[in-house]
């Protein structure tokens, strides 16, 4: 099973808002998913995404692979320097 780490589409016409999820690549965008790891709403910037970052860590320590928008949350919030020190620890 191979794991992404990527965005499922909320809200209403025009106006959208994203969960960050960890779901299976064949499973549908916005189908089901195996868990959510936070949230972002465009209207407000990436600044603003809400991610919990241990579950974050968790699944890129797992090897889950992160989209590329999720990719360049992560670059921003530094999620990605923490999971290469983590693995670099091990």
């Amino acid at each position: 099973m191979a794991v992404k780490i990527r965005l499922t589409r909320f809200g209403r016409h025009k106006d959208p808002f994203f969960r960050i999820v960890a779901a299976d690549s064949r499973y549908a965008r916005d189908g089901r998913y195996i868990e959510q790891i936070g949230y972002f709403d465009p209207d407000k910037g990436l600044e603003s995404a809400v991610i919990d970052e241990e579950l974050a860590l968790k699944w890129l320590a797992a090897g889950a692979t992160p989209s590329d928008t999720v990719k360049a949350m992560f670059n921003r919030k530094g999620l990605n320097a923490k999971a290469v020190a983590a693995k670099k620890a091990k």
